[in-house]
C-alpha cells in the first residue's frame, strides 16, 4: 500500500511589519529639514500610542530613512548617534518595541567616508529584504509608511503595501511617481487603519 505524505498547512498568522520613516512621519519636520538636538524634535500626534498599539499587537516596528546632514557633513556621527539614542529611549519610555532601526547615514554624493552606495539607502529595499530574511516578516503583509515618495517607491520595489501621510512632505516631493495604497492624515490615523483590517482579517 504507498503511503502518501501531506504537509500540514501553516495557519499561522503572517509576520507583519511596519517601516516608519522619521521625519514628517514620526517625527515633526523641522523648517531645515532635519535637527541635530532630540529635545528639539515633537513626535507627530497620536504617533508613539500608535506604535504601542501595533508594536503589543505582535508587528514589528522598524524604521528607516536617508540620514543625508551625516552623509554630506553638516551632522556629525556623534551628534547622530545622541539623537538616535535619545530616539529609541523615547520610544522605550512610551512601551514601543523597536524591532530594528535601518537608518542611514551614507550617500554617493555625500563626503568621506560616507560617499559610498548602501542596499539600506532609500530607496532601495535592503531593510525589507533584511527583515524578511532576519525576523521573518512577510513584506506582503508589511506596510512602509511615510510622507515622501523615496520611501514609499522603496516599499513598492520590495512588495510591501504603502503608506503616504499628509504631514511632512505630505508626498508632494515629486521625487517618484507613487499611488500609496492607503493615505491618512497622519502616521497615527494609519495605523489605526491597518490594525483596524488587522483585527477584521484575524
Amino acid at each position: 500500500m504507498p503511503r502518501f505524505h501531506f504537509d500540514a498547512p501553516d495557519w499561522r498568522p503572517p509576520q507583519r511589519g511596519l517601516f516608519i520613516d522619521r521625519w514628517g512621519t514620526l517625527l515633526e519636520l523641522p523648517v531645515n529639514g532635519w535637527t541635530s538636538r532630540f529635545s528639539d524634535t515633537r513626535f507627530t500626534r497620536g504617533a508613539v500610542d500608535a506604535l504601542f498599539r501595533a508594536s503589543h499587537a505582535g508587528i514589528a516596528i522598524y524604521l528607516v530613512g536617508n540620514v543625508n546632514p551625516v552623509a554630506f557633513g553638516e551632522q556629525s556621527v556623534a551628534e547622530w548617534q545622541t539623537f538616535q539614542s535619545e530616539l529609541h529611549a523615547a520610544l522605550r519610555d512610551g512601551g514601543v518595541k523597536l524591532t530594528r532601526d535601518y537608518s542611514c547615514t551614507d550617500n554617493p554624493a555625500g563626503q568621506k567616508p560616507h560617499d559610498v552606495d548602501s542596499v539600506y539607502l532609500l530607496p532601495n529595499t535592503g531593510a525589507m529584504y533584511h527583515a524578511a530574511q532576519t525576523d521573518g516578516i512577510s513584506l506582503r503583509h508589511s506596510v512602509v509608511i511615510g510622507d515622501s515618495s523615496v520611501e514609499l517607491v522603496a516599499g513598492w520595489r520590495a512588495g510591501c503595501r504603502t503608506a503616504g501621510v499628509r504631514t511632512g512632505l505630505a508626498v508632494r516631493d515629486r521625487t517618484f511617481e507613487v499611488d500609496p495604497d492607503i493615505a491618512g492624515e497622519s502616521m497615527a490615523s494609519v495605523i489605526r487603519d491597518i490594525l483596524a483590517r488587522v483585527s477584521v482579517s484575524a
